[in-house]
């Protein structure tokens, strides 16, 4: 397929685009500045700028693009940066299809999302069904999936990947924590029974090629594992795959100092299950936390 992708340069499109091109498909770059090679084509979001016929000759366009949530620490300003980020590059692409003539629209769009739409949920499990949450980071993902509607409305099959914690080294999560871990000054975070929606980098790739190639699959999707576990049960289990103790809690009050307001999106628990992908009958290479922790630090 001949894929549109914007996003491509951040943690998770960097690897999407290793995929896809395994897979034989041919990828277009979306940049903000001047191309500098024959597959990029420049765009401007922020002021809804994008040449229709480069997205008329795509068959699906992939949209990753948004600042990382633990970037920086949050203050108002950073928090329109999250905003936007998502939301401009969303309504652009989908009002550019939408304004396609139905021979020349792509077949699929496969925009981000994240289970941040739950907001907090304690305990109680979650699907696609459940309604959005309340927060800073549900009300972004709202206005993020609606963002979407223009394509969907023009017939497009939409697909919002409801992202959880992809691990990988590398990036993510994962990667602010390894250099505590490995020091031992590391540990749970507040009580540690906030639910994690982790999934596997391996499984996360495999996914996302899934529903693109799924015609069937539209709407919300959660792109998770299916045995999300705790903040206790993750920080046990890296330490232990690390040889580290992590014997050291780390306060609420001493996150909310540090993070300013991303700490209380870090104490949240959000228990997300993959209704979609189960009744797809995908099948996780590493559904459980002990072997994707290993592939994530090792491969």
């Amino acid at each position: 397929m001949r894929i549109l992708m914007a996003g491509v340069s951040g943690f998770l499109g960097s690897r999407l685009v290793d995929r896809f091109t395994a897979d034989g498909h041919q990828i277009t770059r979306l940049v903000r500045r001047s191309p500098r090679t024959p597959d990029e084509r420049q765009w401007n979001p922020s002021a809804a700028q994008l040449d229709p016929a480069v997205v008329a000759d795509a068959d699906a366009v992939v949209n990753l693009a948004g600042a990382g949530v633990g970037d920086r620490r949050w203050n108002d300003e950073f928090r329109r940066v999250i905003r936007s980020s998502r939301v401009d590059t969303s309504t652009t692409l989908a009002i550019t299809i939408a304004g396609l003539s139905a021979a020349d629209r792509p077949a699929v769009l496969l925009n981000a999302s994240a289970v941040g739409w739950y907001g907090n949920t304690g305990d109680r499990v979650v699907e696609e069904d459940s309604p959005a949450g309340e927060g800073f980071l549900a009300d972004v993902c709202r206005v993020w999936e609606a963002a979407t509607r223009p394509a969907e409305d023009a017939g497009v099959r939409v697909v919002r990947l409801r992202t959880g914690l992809p691990l990988h080294r590398d990036g993510g999560m994962l990667k602010p924590q390894l250099l505590p871990f490995r020091l031992g000054i590391a540990g749970r975070l507040g009580s540690g029974r906030q639910w994690l929606p982790w999934i596997s980098m391996r499984d996360w790739l495999d996914a996302v090629a899934l529903l693109l190639a799924r015609d069937d699959l539209a709407g919300p999707v959660n792109v998770v594992g299916p045995n999300p576990v705790t903040n206790a049960e993750f920080t046990r289990e890296l330490a232990r795959q690390l040889h580290r103790p992590a014997i050291i809690p780390i306060p609420a009050l001493a996150l909310k100092i540090a993070l300013g307001g991303f700490a209380h999106e870090a104490l949240t628990s959000t228990r997300v299950l993959p209704g979609v992908l189960t009744t797809a009958r995908f099948t996780w290479a590493l559904p459980d936390l002990r072997s994707a922790l290993y592939a994530a630090l090792t491969e």
